[in-house]
């Protein structure tokens, strides 16, 4: 089971208690959200994107954010196209609800996360299960799940910009 996968894999840093599980789905940002008491912004949605020539890109970003397409070609050099559900558990191990970057055992995944959360102390990613989360702070979120580098890919609501 994923979960238990992303537990050992956060044992490394400590963190593998922290993991919080509910009674009821985390799939959906707002689902989420309510799950664990918070706004929706604070929830760490994983994005996927397939590579050109092979493998995906994992962004890690804050909830209520949407990829901006000409930042993320930019950043990037090609165009901005989400995976399959079938390639998200291939390429990550978790199936949608529950994707985050932790645990992930391929070489040709690239994480990255983005400046969007750095607006919170704490953000809530997904533990790998479609009912789980855990609350870390964006430098642990970072750090843990080997992130290559902070991103400015993705664009905040109107309202916040």
């Amino acid at each position: 089971m994923a979960i238990e996968k992303v537990r050992d894999y956060l044992r490394q840093f400590g963190a593998e208690d922290r993991i919080l599980e509910f009674d009821v789905s985390s799939a959906t940002v707002d689902l989420a959200a309510e799950a664990v008491g918070v706004e929706g912004a604070r929830i760490c949605k994983t994005l996927s994107f397939y590579i050109p020539d092979g493998g995906c890109i994992l962004i890690e970003t804050a909830g209520d954010t949407k990829v901006d397409n000409r930042k993320f070609k930019d950043f990037f050099g090609f165009k901005a196209k989400m995976l399959s559900a079938e390639d998200v558990v291939k390429y990550t191990g978790h199936a949608i609800g529950g994707v985050c970057a932790f645990a992930i055992e391929r070489d040709d995944v690239k994480v990255y996360t983005d400046v969007s959360m750095k607006r919170f102390e704490t953000v809530f990613p997904a533990c790998g299960s479609s009912n789980s989360a855990i609350e870390l702070t964006c430098d642990e979120l970072h750090r843990f799940s080997g992130a290559l580098e902070w991103v400015d890919v993705c664009k905040l609501p109107q309202a916040e910009q």
